[in-house]
């Protein structure tokens, strides 16, 4: 097994969280072996010539990425929308990929786990500048380290994700169940990176650690307290955060290269707990369409705490800056997400009031890109030129 990384570090600028470092460039197509494409595409406002650019550039996509099912949704108020669903949902039976599948939103959970530690922050439970050793113990430098520290990537703990241990667990029995403690405990037994708000490092650690605060202080369970404080009062009901490895019906099955073999395998049914509220949440087009609103202008949140969010900072990859639980790039607010097998973009544009919601079933890469990115790339260099997501940065 390759030597595992907590995340492929911003390919192409993207706040994606994979488990482990890039495998050989095994493409996703490997699954199968075809490129057939069937698709459900439907486009209101838009013109027939914009929106065949669309299909166009999403098949392209599609196709030379080796992703085997993807949806796009695409609202431009004042212009229209646009929804393709194309390839497969599986490939071993055909399936074809639709637009009302449930889908892992991998690291997008860290936006609505954010949202809940902000709405403590407006009912004066916590402080964003509190330390998190006033929650929690046995975090190293815990008593330097702030809330917001946490949220906005900057504490500089060890990601977990980043242990050779915990990599080695987690792939020889991806079916298993994780305690926040247990998962901590693979990035506590290394030292810190740097000192609390030097730098930026996405870290999965810091968003366990918000779960227990959450936690701690409301006296709910956290996923009771997300649904009650931020899915029911967004009308989020195609969202929820599972207990273990549930996923409703119907969902497209989920391709990963992050396996012991590096080999590509069907990852559906893993145990997303080792995640818990860093990326353990599963949506659909249609809430992330209504979620991407919410989150870009704060609506759960009172303008203060909003503001406090949009503070964002460098994270030292051009063009793309980081808030709390958010992030900037292109002038399109939002974030993504990654868990094996899967992938999505969920993002707002406030200069049009656009929203972009992209799903795939990889996570595999192509010549060192997220399957995501690439699509993301494509769709808004032609639907919104002068805001093209993560146009600029290179892959690292």
């Amino acid at each position: 097994m390759q030597s595992p990384l907590s995340r492929r570090a911003f390919t192409a600028a993207l706040l994606t969280a994979p488990l482990l470092a890039p495998m050989a460039s095994t493409s996703a197509a490997a699954v199968d072996g075809e490129s057939e494409s069937r698709s459900e595409s439907r486009s209101k406002g838009l013109g027939p010539a914009l929106a065949s650019r669309l299909d166009t550039a999403v098949e392209d996509v599609r196709v030379r990425a080796g992703i085997p099912g993807v949806v796009v949704g695409l609202w431009l108020p004042g212009q229209g929308s646009y929804v393709r669903a194309t390839g497969v949902a599986d490939t071993a039976d055909r399936k074809p990929m639709t637009a009302d599948l449930f889908t892992r939103i991998g690291s997008e959970t860290k936006t609505f786990t954010v949202t809940a530690l902000l709405k403590l922050v407006d009912d004066h439970r916590v402080g964003l500048d509190d330390p998190i050793c006033a929650y929690v113990d046995g975090v190293p430098n815990g008593d330097l380290i702030t809330l917001r520290q946490l949220a906005e990537m900057r504490s500089g703990l060890f990601p977990y994700s980043a242990d050779p241990d915990f990599a080695q667990a987690l792939l020889s029995n991806p079916s298993r169940s994780f305690t926040s403690q247990e998962v901590l405990a693979y990035g506590f037994k290394h030292c810190n990176t740097f000192a609390p708000g030097e730098e930026f490092q996405y870290c999965n650690s810091n968003l366990i650690l918000l779960g227990l605060v959450i936690e701690k202080v409301s006296g709910l369970d956290l996923i009771d307290f997300i649904h009650q404080r931020v899915l029911r009062p967004a009308r989020l009901h195609h969202t929820l955060f599972p207990r273990g490895a549930e996923f409703p019906a119907p969902h497209p099955r989920g391709y990963t290269n992050q396996t012991l073999s590096g080999e590509v395998e069907d990852s559906t049914q893993w145990n997303p707990s080792w995640a818990w509220a860093a990326g353990a949440m599963i949506s659909n087009l249609r809430d992330l369409r209504r979620w991407a609103e919410i989150l870009a202008t704060g609506a759960l949140l009172s303008p203060q705490t909003q503001r406090e969010r949009l503070k964002l900072l460098p994270t030292g990859f051009p063009g793309t800056s980081y808030g709390l639980g958010i992030f900037e790039t292109g002038g399109w607010i939002g974030h993504n997400g990654s868990i094996p097998g899967y992938q999505s973009v969920t993002v707002y544009l406030p200069a049009r009031k656009a929203t972009l919601v992209i799903l795939t079933n990889t996570d595999v890469g192509f010549q060192g890109q997220e399957p995501s990115s690439l699509l993301a790339r494509a769709i808004t260099g032609i639907a919104t030129p002068d805001n093209v997501y993560d146009g600029t940065v290179p892959p690292s």
